[in-house]
């Protein structure tokens, strides 16, 4: 059964072995891909796919494969002329949005079930797919935290946006232009050569040397390190307000990976702010989940600690809807999870891949109070030079 996606995968240069393609019929006999595309595209996947630079690629030769279908996949193309109203982008809303207070789970069932039985454009009201509506999927409506279908972000609160290629920008074979980004992660090589303990080879021509030199006192001349002996653990804000900086983001994933040859490198995602768990992938799917409490319990307090993300959310999110002073902090929030490992990693930077808001209002606030809690620096070549230079100090 898809044998010929099989080969179409491999000729388009993902690496997939029989023994992996096996395990895929394995778990569609297990029903794990839920009788649905979406089903079986997401197995496929997680079993066939080890790497995020492939993302990207299997996306496309997957749509390829079921009869090219539009890169909006579900969407047609009369709803999406229903749903183009750039008036309403034009004219902006001073008033913040509500939130959806239903589950995620629910809006996808919901949206799944409005895209089947659609018939007509519906703008402003609670039930269909639209604009300027009240329910938690379209584009420019009244509600947070939904899906945005089409359009224009009103207020980059949306945890999903349908018809996007999230993964173009994580290629691995991007051509970097910013070789500075590079550059600025080498410096933390310094470090190196000045962490206490590291020193366990001897420089056996500087020892004689010195020994020479001290009239035949032994003077053991410890060797400089070989490999990078910094831990490096990356926290990267995924999707809804971040996807127009998918292609900065991709040079700093790349970056990373290729200029540091740190002893240690852990990446994970997260969306918006920290909740109990974090991820491995970029999707923040469920299956990629992992306990932040099992990071804090594992990774030693000697990791330099980075965040990426535009720190911007609604207040809710990241107060627990609470929108009273910085100090107050309440239990479980995800600024006290952020705060958590603040705490623990003395050495901890925030980069910021948007300007530094100069407006004060409802979308703005958390930029301000996360702002108030880590040194902050823009993702640029030079806001990442000085973001390591912190990591590299002692203060």
């Amino acid at each position: 059964m898809f044998l010929s996606l099989f080969y179409l995968l491999r000729a388009n240069g993902l690496s997939i072995s029989p023994n992996e393609w096996i395990t895929l019929h394995e778990g569609l006999r297990m029903g794990l891909h839920a009788s649905t595309l979406t089903g079986f595209y997401q197995l496929c996947k997680a079993i066939v796919i080890h790497s995020e630079t492939n993302y990207d690629k299997f996306d496309q030769v997957f749509l390829e494969y079921f009869n090219r279908m539009d890169e909006q996949s579900e969407l047609s193309k009369e709803l999406l002329f229903w749903l183009n109203h750039p008036e309403l982008s034009e004219n902006g809303r001073e008033e913040p949005p509500e939130s959806t207070a239903i589950s995620r789970d629910l809006i996808d069932r919901l949206f799944a079930k409005r895209l089947q039985d659609q018939k007509d454009e519906h703008n402003g009201g609670k039930r269909w797919i639209g604009t300027d509506g009240y329910t938690a999927y379209g584009n420019q409506g009244k509600k947070s935290e939904g899906i945005r279908v089409g359009g224009e972000a009103a207020h980059s609160s949306a945890y999903r946006i349908v018809g996007e290629r999230k993964y173009r920008d994580w290629r691995g074979d991007n051509t970097l232009d910013a070789r500075q980004f590079q550059v600025a992660f080498r410096r933390l090589r310094q470090l190196s050569a000045a962490t206490a303990g590291l020193m366990k080879t001897v420089d056996i021509d500087a020892t004689i040397q010195k020994t020479c030199e001290s009239g035949g006192i032994l003077k053991i001349q410890p060797a400089r390190p070989r490999k990078n002996a910094i831990k490096v653990a990356l926290f990267i804000d995924s999707g809804g307000s971040m996807e127009p900086y998918q292609l900065l983001c991709s040079m700093l994933f790349q970056s990373v990976q290729k200029g540091g040859s740190f002893k240690k490198l852990k990446i994970y995602y997260f969306h918006n702010a920290l909740r109990k768990n974090v991820y491995t992938e970029p999707t923040c799917d469920w299956r990629s989940g992992i306990s932040l409490d099992l990071i804090l319990n594992q990774l030693s307090p000697e990791y330099r600690v980075i965040f990426v993300g535009d720190a911007i959310m609604t207040p809710e999110e990241l107060l627990s809807g609470k929108r009273g002073a910085v100090g107050l902090v309440p239990d479980g929030c995800g600024l006290q999870n952020f705060l958590r490992l603040k705490k623990k990693y003395s050495h901890i930077i925030w980069l910021h891949p948007q300007p530094r808001p100069v407006e004060h209002n409802y979308f703005t606030k958390t930029f301000e109070v996360l702002d108030s809690c880590f040194d902050m620096y823009p993702l640029t070549a030079d806001g990442l030079t000085s973001g390591i230079k912190k990591l590299i100090s002692n203060q």
